[in-house]
C-alpha cells in the first residue's frame, strides 16, 4: 500500500468503519409533500456513520443521512470508496474530498454519491479538530459562542392546531428562540388558520417561520406570500420547487418577507447557481447533503460575498459549529430527532443554542445507536 504521510504529522489513515444505521421516529412525520400525495409519512431516518482512526491513534466520527429513501445506496457507495483513504494523510481534507469524488465520478458530483462522501469529510474534520484539541467551531474560526435557534419538529402538518400551540409554548419555555410551521397544504385556508392561531397564541415578539416544502406553483406562491406579509415572519421557506431559481428570485424582489431555500440542493455548484440568481435572502445549505464540511465552507464563502443570511438545514449537532463560524448572525434549526444517536446534548438558553466546547464535533455514539445498525464494513487494520 502506498502512503502519503506528511513529514510534519507522520500519520496516516489506518482503519475505517462504515455503518448503516436506521433511526426510528416516535410518530410518522407528514409535511406538505405527504398531503399532496408525493411522499409517504416518514417513519425512520437512514444514518451513514463513518469512523476513522489513524496510525497514531487519532479518531474522527462523521455522518450523513437520508430520509425515506437512499440509505442503502449511500452505504453501498461509501463502502466502495472507503479503501481510497487508506494510507493517506488525514490533514489533507480537500485533497481527500477530491480523491473520493473521483473514485465515484461516473455517478456524478452531486446527490447520493457526494452525500456518501460527506460522512468521510465530516469524520476528517472531526479528527483534525480533536487532534488540535479544539471544537470544530474554534478550528474553523468562530464568530460567536452561541447561535439563534428555532424549532421545527413541533410544527409538522400531522399535528392538530391545538397541539401545535402546546408544542410551540413548550419550545419557547425550553429556551428555543423561534418556531417554524409547516404549510403548503392543498387547502390554503388551513395554512392561514394555522399561522394565524400560532401568531395570536405566541404574540408578535416571537420569531415565526413557515415552510411550504416546494408545494406551491408560482401563482399560489405569490398569493400566499402576499397573505403572509401581515404576520411579520422571519422567512417563507421553499415556496417553489428547489430548482426554480427564477421563481424564487421574483419572490425575493417582490416581498418584504425574506425567502429561504437551498436545503434540497446537493452540491456547492448548485448553490452557486442559486446565489447567482439572487434566489434567496436566507440560504439553507445542508452539510451532509452537499458532501460535508469542505463544500459547505465553499457555499458559505459565496453566501457571505453575496450578502446572504445563513440558516443551515437539519443536523443541528453539526450545523451549530458551522453557523458559529459564519460572519453574519445565523439561525440553526432545532430538531431533537438525532439526539438518541449520541451521548451528548446541545444546551439551549435564552433563545440560543450554545456551541459545544468539546474537541471536534463533541459527539460520541450512544449504545442505543449501535442497536439500530443494520450493516457494517471495515477496511484497513486498527492500530
Amino acid at each position: 500500500m502506498t502512503t502519503s504521510t506528511s513529514p510534519h504529522t507522520n500519520d496516516s489513515i489506518a482503519w475505517i468503519q462504515v455503518s448503516s444505521c436506521y433511526l426510528p421516529l416516535a410518530n410518522p412525520i407528514s409535511d406538505a409533500k405527504v398531503l399532496t400525495g408525493r411522499q409517504k409519512p416518514m417513519t425512520e431516518i437512514a444514518m451513514l456513520f463513518v469512523e476513522i482512526e489513524t496510525a497514531q491513534g487519532h479518531k474522527g466520527l462523521g455522518f450523513s443521512y437520508s430520509k425515506r429513501a437512499g440509505g442503502p445506496g449511500q452505504f453501498a457507495h461509501a463502502k466502495e470508496i472507503a479503501p481510497t483513504l487508506l494510507g493517506e494523510d488525514p490533514s489533507d481534507i480537500s485533497k481527500l474530498w477530491d480523491k473520493l469524488c473521483w473514485a465515484g465520478a461516473s455517478v456524478g458530483r452531486s446527490g447520493m454519491s457526494t452525500q456518501a462522501i460527506g460522512a468521510f469529510d465530516v469524520a476528517l474534520w472531526d479528527l483534525k479538530a480533536k487532534r488540535a484539541n479544539l471544537s470544530l467551531a474554534k478550528l474553523l474560526g468562530s464568530h460567536r459562542d452561541s447561535v439563534r435557534c428555532y424549532n421545527t419538529s413541533g410544527g409538522f402538518l400531522h399535528t392538530p392546531i391545538d397541539q401545535l400551540m402546546v408544542n410551540a409554548s413548550a419550545s419557547i419555555q425550553r429556551g428555543i428562540g423561534g418556531i417554524k410551521l409547516k404549510v403548503g397544504q392543498p387547502d390554503a385556508a388551513l395554512d392561514i388558520a394555522r399561522v394565524t392561531a400560532v401568531r395570536k397564541h405566541l404574540g408578535d415578539a416571537v420569531p415565526i417561520m413557515v415552510d411550504a416544502n416546494q408545494q406551491w406553483d408560482r401563482p399560489t406562491a405569490q398569493r400566499m406570500c402576499r397573505i403572509f406579509e401581515q404576520f411579520n415572519l422571519v422567512w417563507i421557506e421553499e415556496p417553489l420547487d428547489a430548482y426554480d431559481h427564477e421563481g424564487h428570485a421574483a419572490l425575493v424582489q417582490q416581498f418584504d418577507t425574506p425567502i429561504a431555500t437551498g436545503e434540497m440542493l446537493t452540491s456547492a455548484g448548485e448553490h452557486g447557481d442559486l446565489i447567482r440568481h439572487r434566489a434567496a435572502d436566507y440560504l439553507m445549505p445542508d452539510a451532509p447533503r452537499v458532501g460535508g464540511i469542505t463544500p459547505f465552507l465553499k457555499i458559505a464563502a459565496q453566501a457571505e460575498h453575496a450578502g446572504l443570511m445563513l440558516a443551515p438545514h437539519f443536523a443541528m449537532e453539526l450545523h451549530v459549529h458551522l453557523a458559529a463560524a459564519y460572519p453574519t448572525e445565523p439561525w440553526v434549526e432545532h430538531f431533537e430527532w438525532l439526539e438518541p444517536l449520541f451521548n451528548e446534548r446541545i444546551e439551549i438558553n435564552n433563545g440560543r443554542m450554545l456551541v459545544p466546547t468539546r474537541p471536534g464535533l463533541g459527539l460520541s455514539l450512544s449504545e442505543q445507536s449501535k442497536t439500530w445498525v443494520r450493516e457494517t464494513v471495515t477496511v484497513g487494520k486498527r492500530p
